[in-house]
């Protein structure tokens, strides 16, 4: 139990937003950006993505978070957010890298847009075509 911390900080990445993240020791409170979670993060799903860290490790509601988060939207922020609160547990932790990285929580996801293509309408689809 000596190598366990009571605090770490961390960053992820999704898309094209980041999330630095501060875990303390604590009750279980969320601070987004000077919000709460819930505000910050109306919809459900959202939450649900952002709390997997937590249920992967059964350490639900034992730290405090303290998040500053920027560019992207409101998906993108989320799983940046996951990515980062991963990235501090296993700082905090070492011994639960194992189940952090079944749940796949480590890995960046590294997907992006694809670029619009010159004479298309968009990354894969193409003006309609007329034959006459």
């Amino acid at each position: 139990m000596s190598d366990v911390l009571t605090s770490a900080e961390a960053t992820g990445k999704r898309k094209s937003s980041v999330a630095h993240v501060w875990v303390n020791l604590g009750t279980g409170q969320f601070n987004v950006n000077g919000r709460t979670l819930e505000d910050y993060f109306p919809r459900e799903s959202l939450r649900t993505v952002i709390h997997q860290p937590f249920e992967a490790t059964g350490l639900l509601g034992q730290y405090d978070i303290k998040v500053s988060v920027k560019g992207g939207g409101m998906a993108g922020q989320a799983g940046a957010l996951r990515h980062a609160i991963s990235r501090a547990l296993e700082k905090i932790d070492p011994n639960q890298r194992p189940n952090l990285k079944k749940a796949g929580l480590l890995t960046r996801d590294a997907r992006r847009v694809e670029r619009k293509k010159y004479g298309q309408r968009g990354a894969r689809a193409r003006f309609q075509f007329s034959k006459r």
